[in-house]
């Protein structure tokens, strides 16, 4: 067997019993993407001298007992939206094409001092807007599970990444479900936290009341690793929240007897895939059978849910990506006739199609004559559906819902309807509305062969209930890793 084809913890354990040195692991993982990165394209960048060069003073550091933590020597990579010092970030735009960070994103630090060692940064949908990381500059990514479909995104070369077994883990960011939908789509488990609970120092910012750094792994046990590693409270960000409860790798205990899950009938009609209905459904009624008691109930607001995100979303990211002018840093357009016709011009030539889109939206709903029209309508749905789910937190201590509408579709498929592209995050948008925390995990397969993804949602700063849920129902199924061998259909 491969090491990438082991768990993070597991690679991390023969790392500590010296089976593999911490330079063995990290040229498997080279070795890997160089096999499979021409398929694939779920890295924009690949630091190999650079891995190389941390692997000998990881070892060392672990040699002399200085690290010992679980994940020391573990090849990681990390979304392109993270800054790394020294290591180019372009957010997947051309507009960043030559940015290279003075600086670390929080969440990165605090796995580089966990002795986790950066392998590269992985493609996504420019500025994570988007949902099959078709949007990037830097081309698309595939689904390792079948060449021909999507990953999903934003998040999708990290998903993408741990899927085809490039690494053993990966950081993504989820805005309205871009860590959990294309964890659904490639066969993997990720979690997006409670807002607050990871920092979002050096994550540049999409929709700054929604991003939240989360972890991408190949099971529930690696994902609370991880986390455990990179929540906790940053002075460096205002949002940042101070919790004393995060030694999340407690919640993993094989027992849910008495556990109230609650299954929202509005997430289960119309326009739901039979197949991932039913694979949904039937890990609820395994969780039953090991005890859980399961009860439907009516959750509303549902159909609210997506105009109220894309106006915020839009409206936030409208705001943050006027800072990319062309002046300071990224990329100048050549030829220009005065300052404003530099901006129109560097803005034009650098964002895509879809940055652009939502740039538009985004000033016209903060505009005067919209903006209470709009975007304050929009914060008043956020707020009621933050009401809904703390109604329903009250008698559930875990509710579950599908991670997308259906498994991944054909790559060309979504750019040619935004729409319903927009429309594939029904399910996952309203957690980060309402700054929930959730999780989702392989559940099953499609007639085609396709993953299918169970998505679990919890209380604020319960994320132990849902990793408790997850990790159960998990010891009811084996992690099957995804060989790149498809072509397509």
């Amino acid at each position: 067997m491969s090491l990438m084809s082991e768990t993070a913890v597991g690679l991390g354990k023969k790392i500590k019993a010296k089976e593999v040195s911490v330079t063995e692991a990290v040229r498997a993982s080279l070795d890997a993407i160089k096999a499979k990165e021409e398929k694939v394209n779920s890295f924009v960048t690949v630091d190999e001298e650079g891995a190389l060069k941390r692997a000998k003073e990881v070892q060392k550091l672990i040699d002399s007992g200085s690290l010992t933590g679980p994940l020391a020597g573990v090849p990681v990579a990390i979304k392109d939206n993270m800054c790394t010092k020294g290591l180019l970030t372009t957010c997947s735009s051309k507009i960043l094409e030559n940015f290279v960070p003075t600086y670390t994103a929080e969440a990165v630090r605090r796995l580089e001092d966990a002795g986790a060692v950066i392998i590269g940064k992985t493609n996504m949908d420019e500025f994570a807007m988007g949902s099959t990381t078709e949007t990037s500059a830097y081309g698309e990514t595939k689904n390792p599970w079948n060449m021909a479909h999507v990953p999903g995104g934003s998040s999708g070369g990290s998903c993408a990444a741990v899927s085809a077994e490039e690494c053993s883990f990966a950081l993504g960011s989820d805005t309205g479900g871009s860590i959990r939908q294309p964890s659904s789509f490639c066969g993997v488990t990720g979690m997006k936290p409670t807002y607050g609970t990871v920092s979002r120092y050096g994550l540049i910012a999409y929709g700054s009341s929604l991003d939240q750094i989360g972890p991408i792994t190949k099971d529930v046990t690696d994902c609370a690793t991880v986390l455990e590693i990179i929540a906790g409270h940053d002075t460096k960000d205002a949002t940042s929240v101070s919790r004393e409860d995060t030694d999340f790798t407690a919640a993993l205990v094989d027992d849910v007897k008495g556990m109230k899950i609650g299954i929202p009938k509005d997430y289960f009609g119309e326009g739901l895939n039979i197949e991932v209905r039913d694979a949904v459904l039937s890990a609820v009624r395994t969780l039953e059978e090991k005890g859980a008691v399961v009860e439907e109930f009516d959750l509303g607001l549902v159909k609210y849910a997506i105009p109220a995100y894309y106006v915020i979303a839009c409206a936030e990211a409208s705001s943050n990506l006027a800072r990319f002018d062309g002046v300071k840093y990224g990329y100048r357009t050549k030829e220009y006739e005065g300052l404003h016709n530099m901006y129109k011009k560097s803005r034009s030539e650098g964002f895509g199609a879809e940055v652009k889109r939502r740039i538009m939206l985004g000033s016209f709903v903060l505009s005067s004559g919209y903006y209470d029209a709009y975007y304050l309508k929009a914060l008043r749905v956020k707020g009621l559906i933050k009401k809904a789910f703390d109604e329903a937190f009250a008698k559930y201590d875990v509710i579950i819902a599908p991670a997308a509408p259906t498994t991944a579709p054909k790559l060309g498929e979504s750019l040619k309807n935004p729409i319903q592209m927009y429309l594939g995050d029904i399910y996952t948008i309203s957690v980060n509305l309402a700054g929930l925390p959730g999780i989702s995990l392989p559940c099953g397969m499609d007639k085609n062969g396709l993953p299918v993804g169970i998505q679990m949602i919890g209380d604020c700063f319960k994320e132990k209930n849902i990793i408790r849920a997850a990790y159960s129902f998990e010891q009811t199924r084996a992690y099957t890793h995804s060989p790149v061998t498809k072509e397509g259909e």
